[in-house]
């Protein structure tokens, strides 16, 4: 890897690396659901820890609308990082500092005070309206405290905020080390396997499914360039169906994007690239499907609604995969919350984890719905790497492994 990483920083003990982490965890009434990238984010907190440096920890959490003073005043109750702190200690198993505030006197003073070896975690970077803009007073403040920068927040690596992308450039002016985080460099490293693909490493085979064809219109163009196969499910299959002509019954998609989805099937033809389910699991209706079917073929009539890929089309896209050496997923095949239309995700990942385990293929998840599927299934820890960042993991493969929050990282 041409970046710095964590371990080529040397000298630390007593120095104040600030590190940049993903803490934006689901909250409902200040109860953490799920704690895993706070879970993720130890190695590198350990290792610095364990270097005898000041750590202090900043990270934003939900989004707050500075808009609205009312609306920011209930963001900022709802998505106080203080509903971190008390997890984040346990985790460590030592008490931490908890500062809550962004800026001023109480935070420089406690940044000052630190001991080797301990850890502070301010309040919610979002409470500063300049964090979004890359506000430069803001990045330099930051900066100011900070003998070193560690990035480690995959999942906000592809936006330039003042801690993301601020903090950092500004570092690398005054000539103080910024670096790449433990999870990063796993991020970047497993990712750009999908994106330096090598003849040893094919076929490669690309899954993507979700609801809208505009959220992955630049990484479905990437991905028809550089995959051997890119195989769609999900809600975005009944974008392409109707761009081809086929009837979709009550199903939504995509107007506005048909012409793409059309242009995707040109480019891809004369490869015979892009791959389409040939049944469909449909229902009367999503909120309350009393008639469920399969359809003998692609046509979904009128009435009903396309939920999940059929039983032929998960046998079809397992055949397909049977000889890949890597793939890239992004997007369940159906509304997978619901028993009903969830088997063609189901299938998605007990193919995947096979070949994992059977043939060595390289399977990745690029974050998101997938990731959480996975986790609910079972299956998480069968694939290669599973991406903490779904909008990131994306925006990496369509900018051919460039995003912000890694580009401004110095070089070795």
């Amino acid at each position: 890897m041409s970046k710095m990483t964590i371990t080529d920083l040397s000298n630390l003990e007593g120095k104040v690396v600030f590190v940049r982490v993903d803490f934006n965890v689901p909250l409902k009434n200040g109860e953490i659901s799920d704690d895993n990238r706070i879970v993720a984010a130890l190695p590198t907190i350990n290792y610095l820890k364990n270097q005898g440096a000041r750590v202090v920890l900043f990270s934003h959490l939900g989004k707050v609308d500075h808009k609205d003073s009312e609306k920011c005043a209930a963001d900022k109750a709802k998505n106080d990082m203080k509903f971190v702190a008390p997890r984040l200690a346990a985790l460590l198993n030592e008490e931490i500092v908890y500062i809550d505030e962004t800026r001023g006197d109480k935070l420089t003073n406690a940044v000052k005070n630190l001991k080797n070896g301990q850890v502070l975690l301010m309040q919610n970077t979002r409470y500063e309206k300049g964090e979004s803009k890359n506000d430069p007073e803001l990045s330099a403040y930051w900066a100011s405290l900070a003998d070193a920068f560690v990035m480690d927040a995959f999942g906000s690596a592809h936006r330039a905020h003042a801690s993301t992308y601020g903090v950092p450039e500004l570092l690398n002016k005054e000539g103080k080390p910024t670096a790449l985080g433990f999870l990063m460099q796993k991020e970047v490293e497993g990712l750009n396997r999908c994106v330096d693909i090598t003849d040893d490493n094919r076929p490669f085979v690309a899954i993507l499914g979700g609801a809208k064809v505009s959220d992955k219109i630049l990484v479905v163009e990437k991905l028809i360039e550089k995959a051997d196969k890119v195989i769609i499910g999900g809600a975005i299959t009944c974008t392409f169906l109707k761009a081809l002509g086929y009837p979709v019954g009550n199903s939504r998609y995509e107007a506005d994007q048909l012409d793409f989805a059309l242009k995707c099937v040109e480019e891809a033809k004369a490869k015979n690239k892009l791959v389409l389910p040939i049944d469909h699991v449909i229902a009367n209706d999503f909120a309350m499907p009393i008639d469920v079917r399969v359809t003998d073929g692609v046509v979904i009539p009128d009435g009903f609604e396309r939920l999940d890929i059929g039983p032929r089309t998960r046998e079809y896209y397992a055949k397909i995969l049977a000889n890949a050496k890597t793939v890239f997923w992004n997007g369940p095949m159906g509304v997978f919350e619901n028993p009903l239309f969830a088997d063609g995700t189901i299938s998605i990942c007990e193919t995947l984890t096979k070949l994992t385990k059977e043939k060595g293929t390289f399977t990745v998840i690029g974050g998101g719905d997938s990731a959480a599927a996975a986790a609910q299934f079972g299956y998480k820890e069968g694939f290669s790497h599973v991406s903490t960042g779904g909008g990131a993991s994306l925006e990496l493969i369509q900018n051919d492994g460039h995003l912000p929050g890694i580009d401004v990282i110095a070089d070795k």
